[in-house]
């Protein structure tokens, strides 16, 4: 497993090392998006809609943008201060039953495991937190943003599952919940012993992923059955299409230069030889008025 987080966990002057590991990872089905003439593979680029120009990854930063329209650009810096927690700490605000904490406000699970010069009061924190039956309720800061949390106990592990804070939990106002709906107290009776009757302890490895299951029989079958698409084109390197555009972009403006100046030589020398044709016509006449103007019998 790959380290997420370094830091201690605090309860007044008392500090434990641990490093924070994600407990879960989201199955990825392995889809991706492509061109369904061809199979290519879709880009995707991070466009300024300003000038139209892609931006590298060291250009790329966050903002809030007003109803105005005003863009206020922030930097890391000034982010990372915003929180209120510190960066490298939990620190233990107080201790309550795991029931207590509603379901909907969990959000995701760390293992906590604790530097070697730590195992002792690490070991001690989790036998008294079973022993009590107690969650410790954290705040921590991940991912520069200060997060709501509790500890508990996992397999003799200590866990930190980061919580949703209270407001961004949805009320459930839903038209029925105003209505009078009329049951008889046998119907719920029934119910309730039809729900007693199939429940039982929680297997959750009884269950599997159906949908995964599938997506992979099906990716197999069209494999062995070579039914697949084959991009003609090599997948292109990064930069390639883009140093091409540019190239074409260079190419189109230098042959629209050079027909410019094509165009202007013609008229310039049209110009040239309309200016002599002009010339040698004022030159004829000027020898023809003098012929005319003679004394005859001069020859």
């Amino acid at each position: 497993m790959r380290t997420v987080w370094k830091g201690t966990i605090g309860l007044g002057s008392f500090a434990i090392p641990v490093k924070a590991y994600s407990a879960t990872s989201e199955p990825g089905s392995g889809l991706i998006q492509v061109h369904t003439t061809d199979g290519g593979r879709l880009r995707y680029r991070r466009v300024c809609e300003v000038d139209g120009a892609e931006v590298p990854a060291e250009e790329i930063g966050k903002g809030y943008q007003s109803a105005g329209g005003d863009v206020v650009v922030l930097s890391e810096e000034e982010l990372a201060s915003l929180s209120g927690a510190a960066a490298e700490s939990i620190r233990i605000h107080g201790f309550v039953r795991g029931e207590h904490i509603d379901p909907l406000l969990h959000a995701k699970s760390y293992y906590l495991e604790p530097e070697v010069s730590a195992n002792k009061p690490y070991v001690l924190l989790c036998e008294a937190l079973r022993l009590a039956d107690r969650v410790a309720v954290v705040k921590v800061a991940l991912r520069q943003r200060e997060t709501l949390g509790v500890l508990r106990v996992a397999d003799q592990v200590l866990v930190l599952q980061t919580l949703h804070w209270p407001q961004a939990v949805r009320g459930a106002d839903f038209p029925f919940l105003h209505e009078d709906v009329d049951l008889r107290m046998a119907q719920v009776r029934a119910a309730a012993n039809l729900i007693e009757n199939l429940s039982g302890d929680f297997e959750p490895h009884r269950f599997t992923d159906g949908y995964s299951e599938a997506l992979s029989a099906l990716v197999e079958a069209r494999l062995e059955g070579a039914d697949v698409a084959r991009p003609t084109e090599p997948a292109q390197e990064e930069g390639v299409v883009e140093l091409l555009a540019t190239l074409r972009e260079h190419a189109q403006q230098r042959t629209d230069t050079d027909q410019l100046a094509a165009r202007r030589t013609a008229v310039s020398r049209a110009e040239a030889a309309a200016g002599e044709a002009k010339q040698a016509e004022r030159k004829a006449r000027k020898a023809a008025s003098k012929a005319r103007a003679a004394p005859k019998g001069s020859h």
